[in-house]
């Protein structure tokens, strides 16, 4: 059954995940009326697929490893292993039980409606909104539509077997109530070391499969190589330059058998597919305002949608492309409630480079971190990526564990660091840093490069002794030198 008259709301938001909900809360801040649309929990993928789920199963192995790189530390946790049952425990907790009560609290609070379906768009600023009964909402915006749903994993359509053998995704991988015997993860990227990581340290006998020569091919080559250390000595099963030709299973929860490049044959109880994301735009009604349902949505640097008329469509997060990252998504959804929030009230927009209605971050200075062990942080350009733009650049390296913070933080402390220093501007253009607790490092590297601080002031930026950051110190020097 359909609504006889159409719901009018400001602004509609396709998608409850962190980005939809900052959206929300940015053009509610500005006074306009915002409807949230959303067919399953509110809180999206970050909250309990990815990002906390993941994050909780991590952080109890880097505890441990912490206080075992620590003489009198090490001796009083021993040999032990992690207690599996705690940590599935405590990763439940932060998923709230993948229930979005709390979450559907802060809509209520902050002002946001919210309706429960699957929404598509059916012409300029008009969304249909399809209940699980089946009943139909038809909702109109005064002024912006903004799409936030996301991306969901890739599954190759050519590997004999895959769908009968109910292959883990990221959902999976995250949420898995038991520890699998033996988990073969297949894909060399982010979720793929974490994953192969944690479920590591909970007991599991992980072989992981990539199709390449290097693990986190992205980054800074090294990155990818004391990763990849970091798995052997944990005990995970590295195999490069090798694909899956065809998985079989018997019965639906039997074990799961890999033919492999060279018809190797490899048992696992479980098997992750960690091989990459698609948008969630096939059944959005893309096709109702011109646009391909199932392509990225391509966006300016406001976020408006590139071949739809009227700038009424936006689309935020991992839904274009931009960078495939939870605090993007959140820095793309403050730009764009901005901006609609500018031109509901009809003032200008600033898209200079740096300006309050351009996601210039996206392109400049997206930080990341890998939660292996050891971590990976880096933000901003890579030493091969930068060359190839032609850049003229000096890349200055560091042993970590020659500053003496590192060495009081674990005894034989391993780590490196890099940046790319730009020697006609005289600014950082990008940093990786791998080790114990880098992660903690990452913000000074960002706001070096988003700032473009020019090498002279940075020098005048003194690290606290004796910390980690004192890697910064003589960075710097190889940056002057």
């Amino acid at each position: 059954m359909t609504s006889s008259t159409a719901e009018e709301y400001d602004v509609i938001v396709l998608g409850a995940g962190p980005t939809g909900e900052n959206v929300a809360d940015r053009t509610v801040a500005a006074g306009l009326r915002t409807v949230i649309v959303e067919a399953e929990l509110v809180g999206g993928e970050c909250s309990y697929w990815a990002c906390m789920p993941s994050k909780a199963l991590l952080r109890p192995a880097a505890a441990l490893a912490d206080a075992r790189g620590v003489g009198g530390a090490r001796e009083a946790v021993g040999g032990g292993r992690l207690d599996a049952a705690a940590v599935l425990a405590r990763r439940d907790s932060f998923t709230s039980h993948w229930k979005d009560d709390g979450q559907v609290q802060w809509l209520r609070d902050t002002g946001i409606a919210l309706v429960r379906g699957h929404g598509r768009l059916a012409g300029v600023r008009t969304v249909t909104v399809e209940a699980e009964d089946g009943t139909e909402r038809v909702l109109t915006a005064r002024h912006a539509v903004a799409v936030c749903t996301g991306s969901r994993p890739v599954l190759p359509a050519t590997v004999p077997g895959l769908a009968e053998a109910h292959p883990w995704t990221n959902r999976e991988a995250t949420g898995s109530p038991t520890v699998p015997g033996r988990l073969a993860v297949v894909g060399g990227g982010v979720v793929g070391v974490e994953m192969a990581t944690a479920w590591r340290a909970l007991g599991s006998e992980v072989v992981l499969l990539v199709r390449g020569d290097a693990l986190l091919p992205r980054m800074e080559p090294f990155a990818g190589e004391l990763v990849a250390e970091g798995l052997r000595e944990a005990g995970v099963d590295l195999r490069f330059g090798t694909e899956v030709t065809a998985l079989e299973r018997a019965g639906a929860t039997g074990p799961v058998v890999l033919t492999l490049s060279g018809d190797d044959r490899l048992t696992a109880d479980e098997v992750l597919y960690a091989t990459g994301r698609a948008p969630r735009t096939a059944d959005i009604g893309l096709e109702q305002v011109g646009l391909r349902p199932g392509d990225w949505l391509d966006v300016d640097d406001s976020c408006t949608v590139l071949g739809v008329d009227g700038e009424w469509l936006y689309a935020a997060g991992d839904v274009n492309h931009r960078a495939l990252l939870t605090h993007q998504g959140k820095y793309q959804a403050r730009i764009t409630g901005a901006v609609i929030a500018a031109r509901a009230q009809g003032r200008a927009l600033d898209t200079s480079r740096w300006g309050a209605h351009s996601a210039s971050a996206d392109l400049a200075g997206a930080p990341q971190v890998v939660f292996t062990q050891p971590e990976v942080a880096a933000v901003g350009l890579p030493l091969a990526e930068a060359e190839r733009l032609g850049l003229r650049v000096k890349a200055v390296g560091q042993e970590i564990g020659n500053v003496a913070g590192a060495s009081l933080y674990a005894d034989g402390y391993r780590g490196r660091a890099r940046v790319v220093y730009d020697l006609d501007r005289e600014v950082i253009i990008g940093a990786c840093l791998v080790g114990p607790a880098v992660a903690e490092l990452l913000h000074s590297a960002t706001v070096a490069v988003v700032g473009e601080v020019p090498i002279d002031r940075l020098w005048h930026a003194v690290p606290a002794y004796p910390t980690i950051s004192e890697v910064w110190l003589r960075l710097l020097e190889g940056c002057r030198g």
